[in-house]
């Protein structure tokens, strides 16, 4: 059986290779009591990306000794089990920040308010992020809604992303605006009108 092989992302490689059991003699294999060992055969994969994920099957042609050493080929029918190379996608929790003002008149958005949490990104790996929530009116709620791109080098098939919104709202003021108006003034000679 050809050795397997799984992780999580992470930008680095991942290389798969040899057999269970395997030792300097060969893959050892037990029949009638004795100890034969499989020679002549090689499998290697290796992989960096979730795409990557791929059976590792052997090469070569399968020779089998015994424990002298004397070849026993022909006593023997080798079947070879492939293994696998599995990279699991990484998971990035995202969730844009929760964000709240009192009445002014003017819209509230997110701005450069950072992520609440980003969390998950292998280093110099991400996102761009572009915002497009936004609430005006006091009492009135909406959601921090972004979208996002991904940065250069990075690809999102590696990544089970969490999207998650925070809120915006604007609260009422706590003192009442204080405003002045003024009624129109006017005069004229009396001319009975």
């Amino acid at each position: 059986t050809v050795n397997s092989g799984n992780k999580v992302y992470d930008g680095e490689a991942l290389t798969v290779s040899g057999f269970v059991g395997e030792t300097e003699n060969g893959i050892p294999v037990t029949a009638d009591g004795k100890t034969y060992y499989v020679k002549g055969l090689s499998a290697s994969a290796t992989g960096t990306n979730v795409s990557d994920s791929t059976s590792v099957n052997a090469t070569g042609t399968a020779q089998v000794v015994d424990e002298a050493g004397n070849d026993v080929t022909s006593e023997f029918q080798v079947t070879v089990n492939p293994g696998s190379l599995t990279i699991n996608k990484r998971p990035v929790t995202l969730t844009s920040a929760t964000l709240s003002k009192e009445y002014d008149g003017t819209a509230l958005v997110n701005g450069e308010t950072p992520l609440a949490t980003e969390e998950g990104w292998v280093e110099g790996e991400g996102a761009n992020y572009q915002f497009t929530g936004s609430v005006t009116l006091p009492g009135a709620t909406a959601p921090n809604a972004y979208t996002y791109t991904a940065k250069e080098g990075t690809d999102f098939n590696n990544y089970s992303i969490s999207y998650n919104e925070g809120q915006l709202s604007i609260t009422s003021k706590e003192a009442k605006y204080e405003v002045q108006v003024t009624v129109n003034s006017g005069n004229k000679e009396y001319d009975g009108e």
